[in-house]
């Protein structure tokens, strides 16, 4: 058992560092040598954990995107909120996240447009990675439609404009370097009110 603890806790060290070189270096000239150096281990070693760069960063991604989903979902089942309610909550917990992890952000960003650059559908990635979240806000929206909380609006039009605002929060924080999402938590309180009966 202490075995299993001992390579989940070095895999975890090794996630921070690589992060660290992935933000320093940006995704293409990040190397399986220099998160090795920055970790103070071998390659080989390194290679006990992960098969690649491109491993390590998927494992990051997943990281933040499941812990990100099991949050929404806990909003989303909870009793005592309405759907309007869950919707906002589930907004600024995303927005508040978002922000937490700037620098996974910021090196998404960066694999994102190296991924475009090189002919790779970004869109494809993003969308595959956030079904999820955008499938519970649709499934949100159409129990407040139903429950005569909501007016009759387009749910796909609905989650896209919700999303818009995680999109919009992201770029605020990473491209302009803000420390939050601002005015977009009110902007989707916004929205969620202009749904409501």
């Amino acid at each position: 058992m202490s075995i299993v603890v001992e390579h989940e806790k070095r895999k975890k060290e090794i996630l921070e560092r690589a992060l660290d070189v992935f933000t320093d270096e940006g995704y293409e000239d990040t190397t399986f040598r220099k998160i090795a150096e920055r970790c103070g281990i071998t390659r080989t070693i390194l290679y006990l954990y992960f098969k690649n760069k491109r491993e390590i960063f998927s494992y990051s991604i997943k990281q933040f995107t499941v812990g990100l989903e099991a949050d929404v979902r806990e909003f989303a089942t909870r009793e005592d909120l309405s759907n309007a309610e869950k919707i906002s909550a589930i907004l600024d917990m995303v927005l508040a996240r978002c922000a937490e992890e700037k620098r996974l952000l910021t090196v998404i960003f960066g694999y994102l447009d190296h991924l475009r650059r090189s002919g790779g559908d970004p869109d494809e990635r993003v969308r595959r990675r956030t079904i999820r979240m955008r499938h519970i806000l649709s499934t949100l929206l159409i129990a407040g439609i139903q429950a005569g909380e909501f007016r009759k609006v387009p749910v796909r039009a609905a989650t896209d404009l919700l999303y818009s605002l995680i999109e919009a929060a992201i770029f605020r924080i990473v491209i302009l370097g803000k420390s939050e999402a601002g005015t977009l938590v009110d902007s989707g309180h916004l929205v969620v009110e202009g749904m409501k009966r």
